[in-house]
């Protein structure tokens, strides 16, 4: 019996995030920033990324959220609680969120995303999308069959150098396609606002934000 060809067609597009709380987010960008110039650059880089969903062609949009929303949220969002566990097991959950057809799922970690960056997500044929993270992670991953997740993802060692390429593994001996999305650089750092910033569209909160904080010495 043949293997069932993946499904295509527009993703459901997952933003999995925590509500920029002072002392709760980007806790390394302290110092040089205070906890509450941290969580303004939290919440600049969410609000970047959320208002970016809401440019791409997908066939719906999850925020999967640990927190309650603030006014960073805009309309066009299904809301739903992080589950339980660590990470891996709150982005299997996550996966499970998807009704049908592929899913892609992002952090509120790269403001610098833009649509084109997965324009071929759900489409392109493939079973599975990887975007690596310049620091050893991922800052995206997706499932032609989001069922998948649950077992693809959970066990998987978090927020090491080695996660993206063990994550990556998984998929490809599982059997899957992978189609590799491009290199992005996360936000943990000074230095990595600094340089995401650089990268970041016209109009960009986060980089407005940063470029204040820098006005003011920071």
């Amino acid at each position: 019996m043949s293997a069932r060809p993946p499904a295509t067609g527009p993703a459901t597009l997952l933003v999995i995030a925590k509500e920029p709380v002072p002392g709760r987010v980007k806790t390394r960008l302290t110092p040089p920033y205070t906890h509450q110039e941290a969580a303004a650059l939290a919440e600049a880089a969410l609000a970047d990324t959320l208002h970016t969903a809401l440019k791409a062609p997908v066939r719906r949009r999850i925020l999967v959220l640990d927190g309650v929303p603030g006014p960073w949220l805009p309309p066009g969002f299904d809301l739903v609680s992080q589950g339980s566990g660590g990470l891996d097991e709150r982005i299997a959950a996550a996966f499970g969120h998807c009704d049908r057809g592929p899913a892609l799922l992002i952090g509120m970690d790269t403001p610098q995303l833009t649509t084109e960056l997965f324009t071929g997500v759900g489409r392109d044929g493939h079973d599975a999308w990887f975007g690596p993270a310049a620091d050893g992670g991922f800052w995206a991953l997706g499932f032609a069959d989001p069922a998948r997740a649950a077992v693809l993802v959970r066990g998987v060692p978090m927020s090491t150098d080695r996660t993206g390429a063990m994550q990556r593994r998984r998929l490809v001996e599982a059997g899957l396609s992978v189609s590799d999305l491009p290199v992005l650089r996360d936000v943990d750092t000074a230095a990595d606002a600094v340089a995401v910033a650089a990268c970041c569209p016209p109009g960009s909160r986060f980089a407005a934000t940063l470029n204040s904080l820098v006005e003011e010495g920071r």
